[in-house]
């Protein structure tokens, strides 16, 4: 009696092709104008934020941009202005950026404003909260100014909720 063994290969989707494996694949519009580039960032730890100028959690710009200049050398902080919760940002890019230079003097890069749920979510959102595309977790973002940290090599570690303060124990336990 004879075995015979037959072997399938089985093409993989279209859409396995073009998820991005790192965080280092996205490039996003600035609040400027300009391209925020992940791929520019390996070898750093990033946090990326959902930010609001008009929400309770708004005053934590300003341990976000303490965080920035204590850590620099090793984080980049990438803030995401949304307008996904109680209309808390509802101002242009331009209006964003004065704010947030006028009031709490942000130096780290700001993306331009997004969705961060929903049918709109914008690319870099989806690959956060999906485990199918992150390969890490699923993550619900239920208010503003919750947080991604990610290694240095653009894999996603954990999420914060809004109520973690960016000078937490919590988040610098990563940084240590």
């Amino acid at each position: 009696m004879s075995l015979v063994f037959f072997s399938f290969m089985i093409p993989a989707s279209n859409s396995n092709m073009t998820k991005a494996s790192s965080i280092y694949q996205f490039k996003v519009s600035s609040l400027d104008g300009g391209t925020i580039d992940f791929s520019k960032f390996k070898g750093k730890k990033i946090l990326v934020v959902n930010t609001a100028s008009k929400c309770g959690f708004t005053p934590q710009y300003a341990q976000l941009e303490e965080l920035y200049k204590k850590f620099g050398d090793k984080l980049v902080i990438i803030g995401f202005p949304a307008n996904n919760f109680a209309s808390q940002e509802p101002g242009s890019n331009e209006d964003i950026k004065a704010f947030c230079t006028k009031n709490y003097g942000v130096t780290f890069p700001m993306a331009a404003k997004v969705s961060v749920k929903g049918d709109d979510i914008a690319p870099i959102y989806k690959w956060l909260t999906e485990k199918s595309e992150n390969g890490v977790m699923d993550a619900d973002i239920k208010w503003n100014f919750t947080k991604f940290l990610l290694d240095e090599h653009g894999v996603l570690l954990t999420k914060f909720d809004s109520k973690v303060t960016p000078l937490s124990d919590e988040i610098l336990a990563y940084l240590k």
